[in-house]
């Protein structure tokens, strides 16, 4: 009998895991350790010269971080991953991994507003530049790109607006000027949509959003896809060029299609030191178990109250991949036709003051600023997530003045629209 490959559900559940071999535990334990107790000093010498795998400081490395960052992969088609504090850090580690002090990456416009500001402002302080392109215009990307540019940054599912991108499109850009392509899988998780198969290089994730799915902890993952030939051009030198910090190792001749996700550990977190605690490597790693399950019923739900919105007299307009007359509907029958996902926008007639009285007025939605929980969530971007942006920057990521996010989650879909019913009437 042939052998086949686990599916996706399958892999949500077991990807990475095994009884615990001390105890036959069935679920991953918490390994709360700062450390670990080495065999004899050859063992130790091996670890720390990278001639052997293992555990030597949960700053570096965990039991339960590794089958969180295995289950991942796997689930996105990777070869190995990386889990880190929380999304901002899995792009500060990707970035120190490709760039240096003058050199400047392409990102979309449409993103959510923190990276935006890191991108734009922190990133300076690096020395790293950003360039603005627009994701419904590949050209743009490519008009940009000169011999300092080590890469290209896109959302797969763009935050706020739930805009889909074609990111086969951008990744032919990105491969034709001999540049990885790195896509934030946060909004779709590869239920809805797995980047590396459109061309992506490197995925990263916010793991406190829809991976964890509960609201309850902070994490970060950066997905090596093994696709990239980081030897090439010679532009990136943390992975081949000899190593001082390992006798000279060159990282990817050593560990071939997973030397970035190596790199990103062994020079990223380890001198930066934004580690993933184990206690919340296990909340995600729960999480994950009933991902397929959350993620249909949260597109599911979605459609259904996209659909009683756009017929509600109150509402000006709105924005959601999932409507057939959307503009973005083709590209998510395309890469999603699972579903949309569980994040949209729309506008409420009277502007600004009639969305303030809506958002107020919710009381099954939770008013915060996060999306991917289980709960109903709802915000107003413009004056929240996207607040440090300019009036021109918040229009043009999707999240005008006018812009109310929800965040659908998994109750009862009539609750769920009569929460927005009686919010509604108070305008």
């Amino acid at each position: 009998m042939a052998k086949n490959d686990p599916g996706f559900n399958t892999l949500a559940i077991h990807a990475g895991a095994q009884p615990d071999l001390a105890t036959g535990a069935r679920v991953t334990p918490i390994y709360q350790t700062t450390a670990f107790v080495f065999d004899d000093s050859d063992h130790a010498a091996a670890l720390f010269g990278l001639q052997a795998f293992g555990n030597i400081y949960t700053r570096i490395m965990n039991p339960t971080q590794a089958v969180l960052e295995e289950r991942v992969a796997a689930l996105e088609g990777g070869t190995a991953a990386l889990a880190v504090a929380s999304g901002h850090a899995a792009q500060m580690i990707v970035f120190h991994t490709i760039m240096r002090p003058g050199e400047n990456f392409i990102a979309a416009n449409r993103l959510y507003g923190g990276s935006i500001n890191q991108f734009g402002h922190a990133f300076e302080n690096f020395g790293w530049q950003v360039r603005w392109a627009d994701p419904a215009d590949p050209a743009s990307f490519e008009s940009q790109i000169d011999d300092k540019t080590r890469g290209i940054f896109i959302e797969s599912l763009a935050n706020p607006g739930g805009t889909f991108v074609d990111i086969a499109a951008i990744a032919d850009v990105a491969h034709r000027n001999g540049l990885p392509l790195i896509v934030d899988n946060t909004m779709a998780t590869p239920y809805l949509i797995r980047p590396i198969e459109h061309g992506a290089d490197i995925v990263v994730h916010s793991l406190t959003k829809f991976l964890g799915g509960h609201g309850n902890s902070m994490g970060g993952l950066i997905v090596d896809g093994g696709t990239f030939d980081w030897s090439k051009s010679g532009n990136y030198p943390m992975l081949s060029s000899p190593r001082p910090e390992y006798n000279g190792m060159v990282l990817h001749a050593t560990f071939g299609n997973f030397a970035f996700a190596i790199a990103a550990r062994v020079l990223g977190l380890r001198d930066l030191g934004p580690a993933i605690s184990p206690f919340n490597a296990f909340l995600i790693l729960t999480g994950i178990e009933t991902l397929p399950l959350r993620m249909q019923r949260h597109s599911d739900n979605a459609i259904a109250v996209a659909k009683w919105l756009k017929a509600h007299s109150k509402i000006a307009w709105v924005n959601y991949a999932g409507l057939d007359d959307d503009p973005n509907h083709v590209l998510q029958q395309r890469y999603s036709p699972k579903g949309a996902g569980s994040v949209f926008t729309f506008g409420v007639e009277g502007g600004y003051e009639a969305g303030k009285t809506l958002v107020e007025g919710l009381q099954l939605f939770s008013h915060l600023a996060n999306i991917g929980d289980t709960r109903s969530l709802v915000i107003h971007p413009a004056s929240t997530t996207h607040r440090q942006l300019s009036d021109e920057q918040k229009i043009a990521a999707g999240a005008g003045p006018d812009v109310v996010r929800l965040s659908v989650g998994i109750e009862d879909v009539k609750d769920i629209i009569a929460d927005l019913e009686q919010a509604l009437s108070k305008i």
